[in-house]
């Protein structure tokens, strides 16, 4: 993480101000509840690029354009800090998006990385992501300087995203897919499994049913609220106490956003903004 010298961190109002949470659409809520779960006490806004996603099929190029344009706009309404609780983000423009902004970045890799080098009794790790974020190679060489001698497998499983956002987390066609994605991991005698893409965790009984009992699950969602907690913490910037605010933007389809938030949140978002942008 870059932290720069922000005047903006050094004001009296700096441990009010609201942390920022970016995705290519709606996996990222995952992050956002869990935040707020983890530190109720904190403002939360949310952006979904929902006119750009999925970013996990797009090139490096353009998932650094929209994700520095986001980031600079949550910078304009007066973020402390910004999660980017988007694995393809993170793992190709994490560092474009310290340079733009003037505020704590955290991605989502290392804290799953983290966790993972914790549960891994025989240095076998899996990781399952969109194809952008298994071919950039960010957690097998993270999780490599963590664990020098750890054996990791990827496996891209493209077809996850719209199977979650249809809300067939439970579905017999989720279980077959989960089946075929996961036989070539289970076959390398795995013991742990990264969830490397915020949608992931609310698939979390499925593949716990296909991987089995012995296969530890390493929630994106929750290790980032732990890292974002760890990191604000050590900053002086975690809020303690006050009333939160909930906010919520998106750069298109914001009828189809107040549908199915619900299913990522279990509560309903009352509103959301529209917010185009030209990257």
């Amino acid at each position: 993480m870059i932290l720069k010298d922000s005047p903006s961190l050094r004001s009296g109002d700096a441990l009010s101000r609201p942390i920022g949470v970016f995705d290519s659409g709606l996996g990222g809520l995952t992050v956002f509840k869990a935040l707020a779960r983890r530190m109720p006490e904190e403002s939360l806004i949310y952006f979904g690029d929902t006119a750009h996603v999925p970013y996990g099929s797009k090139s490096k190029e353009a998932v650094a354009k929209y994700s520095t344009a986001i980031a600079r706009f949550l910078v304009s309404r007066g973020v402390k800090a910004i999660v980017v609780a988007c694995n393809t983000s993170s793992a190709l423009a994490l560092r474009e998006i310290e340079e733009a902004v003037d505020v704590p970045v955290i991605g989502v890799i290392e804290g799953g990385v983290r966790a993972a080098a914790g549960a891994a009794a025989t240095k076998r790790i899996g990781v399952i992501g969109t194809e952008a974020t298994v071919l950039s190679g960010a957690y097998q060489a993270s999780l490599k300087r963590v664990l020098p001698d750890a054996s990791v497998f990827a496996q891209a499983c493209p077809l996850f995203v719209p199977l979650v956002e249809e809300g067939w987390w439970d579905h017999t066609v989720t279980t077959e897919v989960a089946r075929e994605y996961l036989k070539p991991l289970l076959a390398k005698k795995i013991d742990s499994l990264i969830l490397g893409c915020t949608h992931y965790p609310l698939l979390k009984k499925t593949l716990q049913k296909v991987a089995g009992k012995k296969v530890s699950l390493i929630d994106s969602a929750e290790q980032t609220a732990i890292e974002t907690d760890r990191r604000l913490t050590e900053l002086g910037l975690r809020r303690r106490g006050g009333k939160p605010s909930r906010t919520y933007f998106v750069s298109d389809a914001p009828r189809r956003f107040l549908r199915l938030s619900k299913r990522f949140l279990g509560t309903p978002v009352a509103r959301v903004s529209l917010h185009a942008f030209d990257a």
